[in-house]
């Protein structure tokens, strides 16, 4: 199967990236992983991309893409993937279904995670980073023994700019104005399916197996 996983920032997309990729027994590719990959290794593509990061620029989407077409050509995605983090917008969407086509497949599902923006704002400003040892905690879902202070190694915790509420917002609103798009251009293609990603993570993994079985997956 070839599934695109996409939802607001805390909706989890990541952990349940994994669990999906998992279950479907196909890769997860991220296109962190896979810039970090081509820039570690001085690839042609990722010497251009650290180019531009090295400017503090934006790389371009055909870079984006060229990679993303080098990683969905290796074997291991020959039978199927899932995609977390790719496509963002309508235009990288539309060049994926182009990149697809000139490798003879396509897309079988987009899976979205829904959530409101109430409950994406309560998770992420909750968190709580250790100074010491980077543990994540969670005031309200995971806190730690002693407020403000690490289990693990006794170190100071602190709440990252990231996770504050208005950096949360800011974040939100990009993902309306540029990511939430995708949602109607792949429903329109009928290839769209909405999972509910309030609750426990394992529910959430429950809901998106229930529906990947009811699309042969």
């Amino acid at each position: 199967m070839r599934l695109v996983l996409v939802g607001p920032p805390g909706a989890g997309k990541g952990t349940q990236a994994e669990f999906i990729a998992a279950h479907l027994a196909v890769p997860k590719i991220s296109t962190g992983d896979i810039f970090r990959a081509n820039v570690s290794q001085g690839t042609p593509l990722g010497v251009e991309a650290r180019r531009y990061m090295d400017a503090g620029k934006l790389v371009p989407d055909e870079v984006t893409i060229n990679m993303v077409r080098d990683r969905l050509a290796e074997p291991d995605a020959a039978e199927g993937f899932l995609l977390d983090g790719f496509p963002r917008t309508t235009p990288q969407a539309a060049a994926l279904d182009k990149l697809l086509a000139d490798l003879g497949t396509a897309l079988d599902l987009v899976m979205e995670l829904v959530v409101d923006d109430d409950e994406v704002i309560r998770r992420l400003s909750g968190r709580r980073t250790c100074r010491g040892c980077g543990k994540v905690w969670h005031i309200e879902f995971d806190p730690s023994s002693v407020e403000g202070l690490c289990d693990r190694c006794g170190g100071e915790l602190f709440q990252r700019d990231d996770d504050k509420a208005e950096t949360i917002a800011e974040r939100l609103r990009e993902y309306a104005s540029k990511t939430a798009p995708l949602i109607d251009y792949y429903g329109a293609q009928g290839k769209l399916v909405g999972i509910d990603a309030t609750g426990p993570v394992e529910d959430v993994t429950v809901r998106a197996i229930d529906a990947l079985r009811s699309y042969g997956g």
